[in-house]
């Protein structure tokens, strides 16, 4: 393992630019970077050794999500294959509104009436 010493450049994931990126070591604690500054950002984070922090998912929300799902769709084998003619139907019903919109006239635009 290397020996670090202030202003070395090292390789870490930046938390403002969300990337790896070219660092200088801030501060060193038992021979390892404690703090090092973004080359190109120029913004002081902790050492991470290159690791990405994890995704923040909120549980709630992933159960509220997954609770909906169930409610419209309760049987997913009865749904996937169901969604091959209903994904036919679909498509005809999507051109026929798009027909029927286009004949439609189109509305005065709103504005101030000159007298």
């Amino acid at each position: 393992m290397p020996e670090y010493r202030l202003g070395d450049v090292i390789d870490d994931f930046c938390v403002r630019c969300k990337r790896v990126m070219n660092h200088n070591v801030v501060s060193v604690l038992n021979s390892e970077p404690a703090k090092v500054r973004c080359r190109t950002c120029h913004s002081d984070h902790d050492y991470r050794h290159e690791q990405a922090p994890p995704p923040k998912v909120d549980p709630r929300k992933q159960a509220l999500f997954d609770e909906v799902l169930k409610k419209v769709n309760p049987d997913d084998a009865a749904v996937a294959a169901g969604d091959a003619a209903a994904g036919d139907a679909a498509v005809g019903d999507a051109a026929e509104s798009a027909a029927a919109a286009a004949d439609a006239p189109k509305p005065k635009a709103k504005g101030k009436d000159k007298r």
